[in-house]
C-alpha cells in the first residue's frame, strides 16, 4: 500500500461563497475571520508534464476574476451545456456514491447528474460561480454544502470523501497536477476519482484548429484548450481504472483510484 501524501503545509482556511464560514478538521462549517481573498495556490508539483500552457501566466486570482465576469452567462447557458455534455456527465457521475466532493463545481452543472442519495459538497474558487451553484441546488430542490476553496489546497482531512468528481476543470487550474493530488488525498482509499475533461483532438484537422485557437482562448478564458488530461493524471500518479473518449477525442472520461490502494 502506498503511503498517503500529507496535506499541504500552508494554512488552509476555506470560506464559503458568502465569506462567512470555514471548515473544522472534520470538514464541517464554523465561523472564521479569514478574508475570502486569502486563497493559497499550490506550488508547482514534481513530475509536472511540460505543456506550453503550464508556462502561461494566469494565477488563481486571474482565473477567479475571469469567471466572476462569466458566471451569470454560464448559468444562463446551462441548457446548452446539458445539450452537449449532459450525456457524458450522466454516464460518468451517475453512479457516484456516499459523500461526494465536486471540485471546481462552477455553476453546479454536475449536480443534476449526481444521485439524490449522495451527500454533496461543492467547492470552487469563484464566489460568483458558487452563487449560481446555490441557485442550481435550489432549482433541483436538493441539499448540498458549497465552499469557496482552491482546488490545489483543499481544506479537508485525508480520506474525507467516498467519491471525488470534477468536470472540465483541470484546463483552468494554475497547477492541475497539484489539484489532482489533492483530490487523491481527500478521497477514501477504496473510493473513486471521476473526471470528465476536454483536450486536444486526435483528428488532425480538428487538432490544428484547436492549436490555432489555443492562445486566444487561454487569454480570454484561462482555459488550456489543448491539454492532455491523461498525461496530467499520470503525472499526478493516479492509477487509471478506465478511460473513454468521445467527440473526435476532445472529451475524455477518466476513472482513477486513490494512490493509497495502489
Amino acid at each position: 500500500m502506498t503511503e498517503r501524501r500529507p496535506p499541504p503545509s500552508a494554512d488552509r482556511h476555506a470560506v464559503n461563497f458568502s465569506g462567512s464560514a470555514t471548515l473544522t478538521d472534520r470538514g464541517q462549517p464554523m465561523n472564521a475571520s479569514d478574508s475570502p481573498d486569502r486563497v493559497a495556490v499550490g506550488a508547482p508539483a514534481d513530475g509536472h508534464v511540460h505543456d506550453p500552457a503550464a508556462d502561461r501566466h494566469k494565477s488563481a486570482r486571474d482565473v477567479q476574476s475571469t469567471y466572476a465576469e462569466v458566471a451569470d452567462r454560464f448559468a444562463r447557458w446551462a441548457w446548452l451545456d446539458r445539450l452537449f455534455t449532459g450525456r457524458f456527465r450522466r454516464r460518468q457521475f451517475g453512479d457516484a456514491r456516499g459523500r461526494v466532493l465536486d471540485v471546481a463545481c462552477g455553476t453546479g452543472t454536475n449536480f443534476p447528474y449526481l444521485p439524490d442519495s449522495v451527500d454533496l459538497v461543492g467547492v470552487d474558487l469563484s464566489p460568483a460561480m458558487l452563487a449560481n451553484a446555490r441557485e442550481e441546488l435550489d432549482r433541483l430542490d436538493r441539499e448540498g454544502s458549497l465552499c469557496r476553496m482552491d482546488a490545489a489546497s483543499l481544506a479537508f482531512p485525508d480520506d474525507s470523501f467516498d467519491t471525488v468528481v470534477s468536470a472540465l476543470s483541470t484546463c483552468t487550474f494554475p497547477d492541475p497536477v497539484a489539484a489532482l493530488r489533492e483530490m487523491d488525498r481527500v478521497c477514501e482509499p477504496d473510493g473513486r476519482i471521476l473526471l470528465l475533461e476536454h483536450g486536444q483532438s486526435d483528428v488532425g484537422p480538428v487538432a490544428r484548429v484547436l492549436d490555432w485557437r489555443a492562445e486566444t482562448h487561454y487569454e480570454q478564458m484561462g482555459c488550456r484548450l489543448t491539454q492532455e488530461p491523461l498525461e496530467l493524471v499520470d503525472a499526478a500518479g493516479l492509477p487509471v481504472v478506465e478511460t473513454r473518449s468521445a467527440v473526435l477525442g476532445i472529451v475524455t472520461a477518466i476513472e482513477a483510484r486513490p494512490t493509497a490502494t495502489a
